[in-house]
């Protein structure tokens, strides 16, 4: 029998397809052993075992009676494993729990749609009489929520490789992994037999939004894990064991089960539907019609039956003994003492909601909410207004009715000043040594390299900020976000820095983003993108190729960006700003000298990267500066020092210069600590440049 033809016979695994433009249709992408190569490598004789699995399971299948156990219901411990790369892909674990709860529903007829079910059917849904809990132990025998969380761009992937990061022993739990990829499908798994013979296939891979009924998925999303448990334990699609719905050809295949019709198979909705000769059971969880509601009395005998043999494993997982050691067969008993947090960054006067993620068995907590109104509560999930600017730590002490547990998060919840910091401002980091400041903050979901301060390399002054990219961060994310500025009165918004980068080698592509908020970072709207593979515009290299750890070598090394394609809706008093890194495995990133205005009407800043840009070093500066600058040689040079108002302050040349490279002497001792403009003009060219006086 060859490879293609077993699995046609087996229908070993379902692959449930994206299609992008309609939710209503998920036909299976790949129904064969392909995904299994690895293990069987087309081995005939590997081949051949499969073959002897199935026949076995199905002998002991129709032997089988589904009151051999009184009834009692299977209780089968479940693990996800959330696959993520600090995207959406994480899910909450309400999600997951979610997902549970639909599962239960449907498996124990406890969803409320089953009673709408055609009439020729109601006497036929079937309560399956399995329940699944998520695992309060984990295979050490330690406690666990039954979810575990892992960082990886495997989430991308989907496939087996992926599945071999974490897996829990699959005598002992159900394994669930939730990624950003499913193998180009929204879930897929294989029936017992096709994994009987290697443990490390077996289980269910779900793409996060189809996984429960919320977050990132949808109800109509939300039986795809029914589905996929289906044939976990040993249902085909009713039409049979093809890949394909709609053929006329599956009227002479069968599901193995005696009481859901021959049918071709549905993706769409018609509950009258009749293709093989009599009334179609489309509400059935393994059809594609998206509006299932049942299982049959059939299919439930054949399922139970698959968790009574031994094939793949499956009449282990509900043994008194293993849901002893898996937890989910004794009382809860508290173990951990864990929250979160809506929000960990807030402008003052709004919200930040707190939900206790303790587990098990909790019966009263505690919280503590240091600058917080409330400033205690007794509620799973609190909701709590801050109006001073700062950060504050959060306490939770949590009980079991004998055991108690706390957890206190310092430095949990910072609370930004509204209205913001008056622009305008420039930033050197001159003073800073580490992250959080005042005014930045790092974020660094992996917890590896991100931006700090450093004194390696500055395009002026001392300092800069820098991440030091390797190869290891390739696919990762990092932040460096400022505080709130107050641009309510703005006439425009223009934001500029330099920066410097070089590629490791010519494929490196990693990528600077530069985005802004209105609403003190509870949205963010990209607004500049500079990127190691651009050639021409917005361009992210700097500097040559470097296969050594990148340290700009002089101001020739740095580029210069100016974002100033803010709209009006940004002028808020709660305006923020940040950089985005998105490695590629690249080379170092430097930022320095981040300039944010609020000038008024008239002095706009013509600056550029090009040889006649207008350059004051240094910057800041404390008694004088040196405007750098290319003169025309033939028109007469103005340069001026304005305040933020645009008074003049201080009349610095007039007169001509030569054709060239110039450098003017800007006095400023004795001034005022803050921001000034310097303003040259020559001919019908006025550029201008922000000066930081201390």
């Amino acid at each position: 029998m060859t490879l293609r033809n077993l699995s046609l016979v087996l229908g070993l695994s379902s692959t449930i397809a994206l299609l992008a433009q309609q939710d209503n249709v998920h036909p299976c992408g790949a129904n064969d052993l392909g995904k299994l190569e690895r293990f069987h490598h087309n081995d005939p004789a590997e081949l051949a075992r499969i073959e002897a699995a199935e026949a076995e399971l199905e002998a002991f299948t129709r032997e089988f009676t589904a009151d051999e156990r009184g009834g009692t219901a299977y209780i089968i411990p479940v693990v996800f494993h959330i696959i993520h790369n600090n995207g959406p892909e994480n899910i909450s674990d309400e999600q997951i729990y979610d997902a549970v709860r639909v599962l239960n529903d449907d498996f124990n007829k406890l969803n409320t749609d089953w009673q709408n079910v055609n009439d020729a059917f109601l006497g036929i849904v079937a309560n399956v009489g399995v329940e699944f809990r998520l695992a309060r132990k984990d295979p050490q025998g330690n406690c666990t929520k039954g979810i575990t969380r892992t960082v990886s761009t495997l989430t991308n992937d989907g496939t087996q490789t992926m599945k071999d990061l974490i897996q829990w022993p699959r005598n002992k739990y159900l394994n669930v992994w939730v990624a950003a990829s499913a193998d180009g499908a929204a879930g897929y798994t294989y029936r017992p037999a096709a994994v009987a013979n290697w443990s490390a296939g077996d289980g269910i891979v779900l793409l996060h939004n189809y996984t429960g009924s919320i977050g990132t998925s949808s109800p109509s999303r939300s039986r795809t894990l029914t589905h996929e448990v289906g044939h976990w334990i040993n249902l085909a699609h009713t039409w049979g064991n093809s890949n394909e719905p709609a053929l006329s050809t599956n009227c002479s295949d069968d599901d193995g089960v005696f009481d859901t019709p021959n049918t071709i198979g549905w993706t769409s909705c018609n509950t009258n539907g009749v293709t093989c000769g009599s009334l179609d059971n489309v509400e059935n969880y393994m059809e594609y019609s998206y509006c299932s509601k049942m299982f049959t009395e059939g299919q439930k005998t054949r399922m139970l039956a698959a968790l009574n043999s031994g094939t793949a494993q499956r009449n282990q997982l509900w043994t008194a003994s293993n849901l002893t050691a898996t937890g989910v067969g004794i009382d809860p008993v508290l173990c951990a003492a864990e929250f979160s947090g809506s929000s960990q960054t807030i402008c003052a006067g709004t919200t930040v909601t707190y939900t206790d993620q303790s587990y098990h068995g909790i019966t009263s907590r505690t919280w503590n909410f240091p600058g917080g109104t409330p400033s205690t509560s007794t509620d799973p999930q609190a909701t709590v207004t801050y109006t001073t600017p700062g950060v504050y730590q959060v306490g939770l002490t949590v009980s079991d009715g004998t055991n108690t547990l706390n957890t206190t998060a310092n430095n949990y919840i910072t609370v930004l000043a509204d209205p913001g910091m008056p622009a305008p401002f420039t930033e050197g980091f001159e003073s800073m040594s580490s992250f959080p400041s005042d005014m930045w903050t790092a974020v660094n979901p992996n917890g590896d390299n991100t931006f700090v301060p450093t004194t390696a390399a500055a395009y002026t002054g001392g300092q800069s900020v820098r991440i030091l990219n390797t190869a290891a961060m390739s696919g990762r994310k990092d932040e460096l976000v400022s505080g709130t500025f107050d641009m309510s009165d703005a006439s425009d918004i223009t934001v500029s820095f330099r920066y410097a980068y070089a590629k490791r080698t010519a494929a490196n592509d990693d990528i600077l983003r530069f985005y802004v908020s209105s609403n003190c970072g509870a949205t963010w709207s990209l607004r500049k993108t500079l990127r190691g593979s651009n050639t021409t515009t917005n361009v992210l290299v700097t500097a040559p190729n470097t296969s050594s750890s990148f340290v700009p070598n002089g101001p020739d090394q740095w580029g210069y960006s100016i974002v100033d394609n803010v709209s009006t809706s940004f002028h808020t008093s709660r305006f923020r700003f940040k950089f985005e890194l998105e490695s590629n495995g690249g080379n170092n990133v430097y930022i320095d000298d981040i300039n944010i205005n609020g000038m008024p009407v008239g002095l706009e800043e013509t600056l550029s990267n090009t040889g006649g840009a207008l350059t004051l070093v240094p910057n800041p500066a404390t008694d004088v500066a040196q405007a750098l600058f290319v003169a025309t040689g033939k028109d007469r040079v103005s340069v001026e020092l304005l305040d933020v108002t645009g008074r003049l302050v201080r009349d610095v040349f007039q007169g001509q210069l030569g054709t060239g490279q110039q450098r003017v002497d800007v006095p400023v001792a004795g001034l005022q600590g803050g921001v000034y403009f310097v303003r040259v003009v020559q001919g019908g060219r006025t550029e201008v440049g922000r000066l930081v006086v201390r």
